[in-house]
């Protein structure tokens, strides 16, 4: 297969994931990065997808226009300016794989902690969305996001132990995503990640990023809730393991 076809296949496999992620289905977003670095480098692949997360953050928009949390949203899109500022600043020193193990760690052992607490059968209490947890996950939204495109961790971090119902969490990530992604744009152009040429590029795959949000969004309709939140916390292990994985070999 010629470099070019496997660059398209590698790029429109990343995008549905993309797609299918603001459509409402739980940790696969996360993976897109790692599928396109299989044909371009990391930093070529996050700024390749960064305005497809843009588009279909706007279809789901739409989706989920009636189903989200105003309160989440606004802490973590605050607290997460904090996050994208350091993460420009700190551009040149950035190591994604020191970030890649931070989040995957900590994603780990919060998997560990809620199944040795359904193991024991301890019901946990939902927990408020507050301003002190909020500033502190929100800003890592927002570093690992500008870094990695890998703010998913830490927000389900923050907003799973709140027991939001299916609709409302994955509306809330859907629109939390949607700004902050918005609010990369600028930063990700001046430091060269997004170009022209990318940009092009992502004309031929708007069409499959829509396609993943639609496909998404009627998976996450036809989910009930236990498994939707089931399927959230595997997917918030594997995926942390996933990031292990990248940041050590």
């Amino acid at each position: 297969m010629s470099p070019d076809i496997l660059f398209w296949v590698f790029a429109g496999l990343a995008t549905f994931v993309v797609g299918a992620s603001k459509g409402g289905v739980p940790g696969v977003g996360i993976l897109a990065v790692p599928i396109l670095s299989q044909v371009i480098s990391p930093g070529s692949a996050a700024g390749l997808l960064l305005p497809l997360y843009v588009v279909s953050d706007i279809y789901g928009l739409w989706l989920y226009r009636k189903s989200y949390d105003l309160w989440n949203i606004q802490i973590v899109v605050a607290a997460s300016l904090i996050g994208i500022g350091t993460g420009w600043a700190t551009a040149q020193f950035n190591n994604d794989n020191v970030v890649k193990l931070i989040v995957g760690v900590i994603g780990i052992w919060y998997s560990i902690d809620i199944f040795v607490r359904s193991r024991r059968n301890v019901e946990i209490p939902a927990k408020q969305a507050d301003m002190p947890r909020g500033i502190v996950w929100g800003s890592i939204v927002g570093f690992t996001s500008f870094v990695a495109h890998a703010g998913g961790i830490p927000f389900q971090m923050y907003v799973l132990p709140q027991k939001l119902d299916k609709m409302t969490y994955a509306g809330t990530a859907t629109i939390a995503f949607t700004i902050i992604n918005v609010l990369k744009l600028p930063p990700y152009w001046m430091i060269g990640q997004i170009n022209v040429d990318s940009l092009e590029k992502c004309i031929y795959l708007v069409p499959v990023a829509l396609f993943g949000a639609w496909a998404g969004y009627r998976l996450t309709k036809i989910l009930s809730q236990d498994v939707f939140f089931k399927a959230v916390e595997i997917a918030l292990f594997l995926v942390s393991l996933k990031l292990i994985h990248d940041a050590l070999i």
